[in-house]
């Protein structure tokens, strides 16, 4: 039954519909030589660990007791979607996580791979792919604990298609982290027409507002894909600062947690803990939504 069931999968996967969109991979080939410069167009992106990674890492603490001081994440198996360059890998991995990073750009995952080899440790913790997500859906079957889509999911071609993916890899009772634009016209003003246009801290054509996403339409996604969405927090980049912090209003940018229902599709004692953990989504700071 199970060989007849990945048979079905594989079958509903290799058809012509893809989440990549050549589009998207031709504006990304151009820049994946800029990744780890952190004055450079991914400049956004380097300072968002400052409050990405915290919200990932203590998130999954607060549904888990058992982790170890120094590698709180150690024993955890990470997907990074789109990961690009490894900029969100390569600290997952410095907290002990098993991380694998995937990016359907070779010269994005050239650029991952000889940028971890220099850490013999990152070496041994991260593996880099050039795939997309539905092409390792049938190898990797409830294969992660934890699935990353972070300023992903507003590049994707098909995003339904994208969201079922995550859940056939995800294990049951596993979590999925999105960041992503709002779709609103503040995110029109400030995430293209400021930020592309006027400041340039994102190089012009980079997105697309036709291709946001709501809190509310993303959520809804989820749900009927078998998530449970735990949290939704608001987030601010300071151009001036070149920082980011959390806030109630999710207009512009926003990050999301989910958890995949259990095999019964139960409440589970992990979501609870999940439920209990999410009133503050960083060490740092936060707000629940």
């Amino acid at each position: 039954q199970l060989s007849l069931f990945r048979l079905t999968m594989k079958r509903l996967f290799s058809t012509s519909r893809s989440s990549v969109d050549s589009k998207e991979m031709k504006k990304f080939q151009l820049l994946a030589h800029k990744w780890w410069d952190e004055e450079g167009e991914y400049s956004a992106l380097h300072s968002m660990n400052e409050i990405r990674v915290p919200f990932i890492r203590d998130t999954l603490l607060n549904m888990s007791s058992n982790y170890q001081l120094g590698s709180p994440l150690s024993g955890v198996k990470i997907l990074d979607v789109g990961c690009g360059g490894g900029l969100l890998s390569e600290p997952l991995g410095r907290l002990g996580a098993s991380v694998t990073g995937i990016d359907p750009l070779e010269d994005n995952i050239r650029t991952a791979d000889q940028h971890k080899s220099f850490d013999p440790v990152l070496a041994k913790r991260i593996q880099y792919k050039s795939n997309s997500l539905e092409e390792i859906v049938e190898e990797c079957m409830e294969t992660f604990d934890v699935i990353i889509a972070s300023e992903v999911v507003e590049h994707v071609a098909d995003l339904e298609m994208f969201i079922k993916c995550c859940s056939q890899v995800l294990k049951p009772e596993g979590s999925l982290f999105i960041t992503t634009i709002n779709k609103t016209q503040l995110s029109y003003v400030l995430g293209i027409v400021v930020a592309e246009k006027i400041i340039g801290i994102v190089p012009e054509g980079t997105h697309e507002w036709e291709k946001f996403v709501s809190p509310e339409e993303l959520e809804h996604l989820l749900e009927s894909n078998g998530f449970s969405v735990k949290t939704v927090n608001g987030m601010l980049y300071n151009p001036f600062s070149g920082s980011w912090s959390w806030m109630e209003n999710t207009s512009i940018n926003y990050a999301m947690h989910a958890v995949k229902s259990g095999a019964q599709g139960l409440s589970s004692p992990t979501d609870t803990l999940s439920e209990m953990g999410s009133e503050q989504p960083s060490a740092t700071a936060g707000t629940t939504v």
